[in-house]
């Protein structure tokens, strides 16, 4: 293909994308209903199920313009020609691979900053703020862009660097070796993620002795399943919304509270998810989703080869010297429609595995106090009752509470 058709596909799956994404987010908005599920009558009162609504909508709309905004730029950046030209003037001054690719893409990464800062600030600030979720202090927030700057460039520049070099000495088939290091650095960052990147951001403590860990213990026991890593996490630090989450491998397995979620569940349901936690682990959820993983990113990393050894993808971008970074920008555009069906893929396994993690807790705990627990996160969090079916096939990693709650109750 010429490298002018490439140009012409790669601005064609941009739009595609941006009239997808919210058409879907329309649907959504319209399969709101007004009545109040029973199964929540006695959590939810009308204004704050409102609440709920309006919550969905100012979100909607910050979205929306984010989403206007990168689609605007990039078609720009596409049709100028932009790329090219910054890729072809640095070239000019080092053609080092490594270091043109990494100017390049710092470059790229300030003007994505430029874009993202101040949408963030909004959301942070006067959205969450406004419905009192929001617990962040100025401070916190511009540590958090410069802790998540840092990280991301260093990161970042050691998985160029790595991939760079296997391009540069491996004539053939290099993705092989790039499928074997970023699979072996996926594992890596799966268990040590809690321990390594968490205290960045937060502070991790130990669960203290109590009448929590006494009954977590108990539980322990009466599964003979070890749980002993459990931290709680200063979340409270930024918002009000509570989380839990399991991560790790083998003696590095790990299960992280939130303190707001401590804060705001009885022992019973904290138990519960704990659980719901430790089903994922006894059904193997966490090695099934390794593996589709590291499948997957063997896919990327074969692609990525053909696109980086495609001169043409380069000129499309408006290049007359061929990079290593312009192939991985015209892979992430073309990738885009293929990554969608990855992740509706991977959301059905998701949603499956949710629903068994439930079962789990159910049948080695308590099926009713997880159902408390539940309920009280959907509220406190303000989240949407009823997402339209479609969007949640596209994008829900998790079943819809009623869909949860039903399955709680027959299973």
């Amino acid at each position: 293909m010429s490298a002018q058709l490439w140009l012409y596909i790669f601005i064609a799956l941009i739009i595609l994308n941006f009239i997808f994404s919210n058409v879907l987010e329309y649907l959504n908005d319209k399969n709101w209903k007004d009545e109040i599920p029973n199964e929540l009558k006695g959590y939810y009162d009308k204004k704050k199920y409102l609440e709920a609504r309006d919550y969905k909508k100012s979100r909607g709309k910050v979205s929306l313009i984010s989403s206007i905004l990168t689609t605007i730029l990039t078609i720009f950046f596409l049709s100028s020609g932009a790329y090219g030209f910054v890729s072809d003037y640095i070239h000019e001054f080092n053609s080092s691979s490594f270091i043109h690719s990494a100017i390049f893409f710092l470059i790229f990464y300030f003007v994505n900053l430029i874009i993202t800062i101040p949408i963030n600030y909004y959301s942070i600030f006067i959205i969450e703020e406004k419905f009192g979720f929001n617990k962040t202090t100025l401070r916190t927030f511009f540590m958090d862009v410069i802790k998540g700057s840092l990280m991301s460039l260093f990161i970042g520049g050691l998985l160029l660097a790595a991939a760079i070099f296997l391009y540069d000495y491996i004539t053939e088939d290099f993705w092989i070796w790039l499928w074997l290091g970023l699979s072996l650095f996926v594992v890596f960052m799966s268990m040590f993620y809690t321990t390594l990147i968490v205290p960045i951001f937060n502070k991790l403590s130990p669960l203290e002795n109590g009448t929590l860990k006494d009954k977590i213990e108990n539980y322990s026991k009466e599964i003979g399943y070890s749980l002993k890593n459990i931290f709680i996490i200063d979340g409270s630090r930024r918002s009000t919304k509570a989380n839990a989450y399991f991560s790790g491998l083998g003696p590095k397995k790990t299960i992280a509270l939130f303190d707001t979620l401590v804060e705001n569940h009885t022992d019973e349901e904290l138990v519960a998810v704990l659980a719901h936690e430790v089903g994922h682990y006894k059904k193997n959820h966490i090695k099934q989703g390794m593996v589709f993983s590291i499948m997957q990113i063997g896919f990327m990393c074969y692609l990525f080869e053909l696109c980086v050894k495609l001169p043409d993808i380069s000129t499309a971008l408006g290049a007359e010297i061929g990079a290593f970074h312009l192939g991985l920008i015209g892979f992430s555009l073309l990738f885009s429609p293929i990554g969608l069906i990855l992740g509706i893929l991977g959301n059905i396994i998701s949603r499956k595995n949710e629903f068994e993690a439930d079962n789990y807790a159910k049948k080695t705990y308590d099926g009713e106090s997880l159902k408390l627990a539940l309920k009280k996160l959907s509220v406190n969090s303000l989240t949407n009752l009823y997402p339209h079916p479609f969007y949640v096939f596209i994008h829900y990693s998790h079943p819809p509470l009623l869909q949860r709650l039903k399955a709680l109750d027959t299973t």
